[in-house]
């Protein structure tokens, strides 16, 4: 009872030995008002009812998805089904609605269920563990084990109704940390579901009619930053392994699991603290054997792109200036791309298998504004200058049209052909789009022509031979000299039409598709670590088609030679990557927000730590009523893992432990594949390795990130070269 006069009141002090006005107040209030029922209180209270909610306050959220292409009579089911869970109607008659939002893992001994077969008594104990999902019932009444009710995925299309999973269930009432089964669970209320383990969704929705679709359900906006790899130590382990990766997917909703194509198993979570626990977990909760597992470093992911050329702003001089190789194109195992010797500084001609036919190609860096722009179509504040780069680089205006920004994105979205989520974009040139660079090309062999190494042996048959096709080829690459914007003359016919008309409409109609292929192909894996592409365009040049005269006499021509889809996905994917490799490479990595809190004696500390892993700090500002600074910065991935332990080892426990999440994508402005050339620079940097390792001999970051990447993968690196005679003794420096 609470206190009726001031000598109760002192009393109560005296038993508690309260002396400050604020331990008076706490103590009372903990004595009389409790802030667990406070809370339970002011909950009931002020939070809506279910149906309320759902009407007012959760429309979407609790709402279903709209089926796309469904007859009039399942329309009004699923109308019926919709306004039940509008209504948070609990009627018998109304059709039952659950979803289930997550599912948990919890031990038998905690479940109360009379009717749950016991274990026998040489089970496992770690068998014990049961699976449940927790569900808010929409509409209807859910009931155990009377009913199968249909379960609908969080990506089911109502275009696959024949294969609707039906199951039965049981529901069990949630008491503290204890499941107690109950025979139905009316709308409205939260239950506990067992029996949806052999689904492998993370969300579900239950319904008894199959008309319904799955809850839109929530997106908190987070994604998994720390991926490893996990693999049984016993091959023999790897069903059991994989039963417990999927156990613990379904426990914890913030996990993914992945399988590829090489055969890894991909953990992913959402920081490191949580990777440890949830590989905890998967040994002693979710493996029936307790098998040991081998967990790989740290996998970080990255993707490739490109830079400009010094002089490439000046069109005419960089497609007429001749310069040496790039280092990554004569050194292994870049230099064993296969058509690299048809590439020279971004630009490229895949010759297809067979010769049949070739396709000249072009790749530029595509820059974040520009592709915005060309994503919306239309101008956007602050992409002025990237457009002009890029215009000056394709030649998007004659000598006489002044080039503007707006010039520039019409060129560009006029001849764009395909964009992905990447920042990538395939362009065609308005010379090919036209049918101008477009040239078939007659031969005996039926093969393209095909530039040769010099070779004197050669008979004048074989040179003749070698030799059709030059004039094609060399039409189409003058075409090439006028810019992505090409306007061609109608005098300027060669004679051809007709042949040429034939290969405009075999490149139109069966090669164009299969090229939108072979770039979605290219971009997926780029020849530096077979990391993704990002940032850049593909221009597509021109097409030469080889063809022969019909044996009917007449003046009509044939295709020299089957070109299928798979020939100019390979060639075009080929090209591609060979274009790439003739450009200055550049790695692109993801960066993290991260948000912690410091003393001021601890910031020279965090500083330091911060500008070792190439961190930025974007704010530090004062947290009102304190002596701590909020402090806001961003960090690559793969300088990130170990952060919080060398925080708080360095500030003494100054700085609290930080809030990663991300942030962006950024190019790493280093060449892997730079070396010291001048005298100037041998003196600042040193003097290059030649001991079998062909890398710079310098502290590269993108160098050593790609073969970290090659290295996992199983790919071929360039630091694994075997020296010759390495017991010998040599010097390195320089003789004078």
């Amino acid at each position: 009872l609470l206190p009726k006069n001031t000598q109760d009141l002192q009393q109560i002090l005296s038993r508690i030995g309260a002396g400050s006005e604020s331990t008076i107040v706490s103590a009372v209030l903990r004595r009389y008002r409790p802030l667990s029922d406070a809370i339970l209180d002011s909950v009931c209270e002020t939070g809506p009812s279910p149906a309320e909610a759902t009407l007012n306050y959760r429309t979407r959220t609790l709402a279903l998805q709209t089926p796309t292409t469904t007859p009039s009579s399942t329309m009004e089911g699923f109308k019926t089904i919709q306004e039940a869970v509008r209504q948070c109607n609990p009627g018998d008659d109304t059709p039952t609605v659950a979803h289930v939002c997550k599912f948990t893992s919890t031990n038998r001994s905690s479940v109360t269920d009379p009717d749950l077969p016991p274990l026998p008594p040489d089970a496992d104990p770690s068998s014990s563990n049961m699976i449940m999902g927790i569900a808010r019932v929409l509409s209807g009444i859910l009931r155990t084990e009377d009913v199968e009710y249909y379960m609908f995925g969080p990506r089911h299309n109502n275009a696959s109704e024949d294969n609707i999973p039906k199951q039965r269930i049981r529901c069990y009432l949630l008491m503290g940390s204890s499941f107690v089964r109950v025979n139905s669970v009316p709308a409205g209320h939260i239950c506990a579901i067992y029996n949806l383990e052999a689904l492998q969704l993370k969300t579900v929705t239950l319904c008894d009619r199959r008309e319904c679709m799955p809850l839109h359900g929530f997106d908190f906006g987070l994604q998994p930053l720390v991926k490893v790899n996990v693999e049984p130590v016993s091959a023999s382990d790897t069903e059991t392994l994989e039963r417990g990766l999927l156990k613990l997917s379904l426990a914890d909703s913030s996990v993914e699991v992945t399988a590829t194509a090489k055969g890894e198993r991909i953990l992913a979570c959402l920081g490191e603290i949580h990777l440890e626990q949830s590989i905890l977990d998967l040994e002693n909760v979710y493996c029936e054997n307790n098998i040991k597992l081998r967990i790989s470093d740290p996998i970080t992911s990255f993707c490739e792109t490109t830079d400009w050329f010094d002089n490439e702003g000046d069109f005419d001089s960089f497609l007429e200036g001749k310069s040496p190789p790039l280092r990554q194109a004569t050194i292994p195992p870049y230099c064993d791309e296969e058509g690299l010797g048809y590439a020279n500084r971004g630009r490229c001609r895949a010759i297809l298998s067979g010769r049949g036919a070739a396709i000249s190609m072009r790749a530029i860096p595509l820059p974040r504004s520009v592709y915005d722009c060309l994503r919306g179509k239309e101008l956007i504040e602050g992409s002025e200058d990237d457009l002009i780069t890029v215009g000056k680089a394709l030649k998007c205006s004659n000598d006489e049209t002044p080039l503007t920004a707006q010039l520039v994105l019409d060129v560009l979205v006029e001849s764009l052909d395909a964009i992905d989520g990447n920042g990538n974009a395939l362009l065609e040139s308005s010379a090919l789009s036209n049918g101008y660079s477009v040239k078939a090309v007659k031969s005996v062999n039926g093969e393209v022509y095909v530039p040769q190494k010099e070779n004197g042996k050669k008979n004048e048959e074989e040179k003749a031979a070698v030799l059709e096709g030059l004039g094609e080829y060399q039409t189409a690459q003058q075409f090439l000299r006028r810019g992505l914007a090409c306007v061609a003359d109608p005098s300027e016919n060669d004679g051809s039409a007709n042949a040429d008309a034939m290969a405009l409409q075999k490149w139109r109609q069966d090669m164009r598709g299969s090229a939108l292929a072979g770039f979605q192909l290219a971009m997926r894996a780029g020849p530096l670590c077979e990391e993704p592409v990002r940032g850049v365009a593909v221009i597509l040049e021109s097409v030469e088609i080889a063809v022969k005269n019909s044996d009917n006499g007449t003046k009509c021509c044939n295709i020299a030679k089957d070109l299928t889809g798979g020939m100019v996905v390979a060639a075009l994917r080929s090209g591609v990557r060979c274009a790439l490799l003739t450009r200055p490479a550049r790695l692109v990595e993801d960066h993290l927000r991260l948000t912690l809190h410091s003393s001021m004696t601890g910031l020279g500390s965090l500083h330091a730590v911060l500008s070792k892993r190439r961190g930025k700090v974007v704010t530090d500002d004062m947290v009102d009523g304190t002596d701590l600074i909020q402090v806001t910065a961003t960090i690559p991935q793969a300088e990130s893992f170990g952060l919080a332990p060398e925080l708080m080892k360095k500030s003494s426990g100054e700085v609290t432990a930080p809030e990663l999440v991300f942030s962006h994508w950024e190019v790493l402005d280093e060449d892997p594949f730079w070396i010291p050339t001048t005298e100037e620079e041998r003196e600042d940097y040193g003097q290059n390795l030649q001991t079998g390792d062909l890398s710079t001999g310098l502290d590269n970051n993108a160098l050593k990130y790609i073969r970290m990447v090659r290295s996992r993968k199983g790919l071929l690196v360039d630091s694994s070269k075997i020296v010759v005679a390495a017991e010998k003794q040599r010097t390195l420096s320089r003789k004078k």
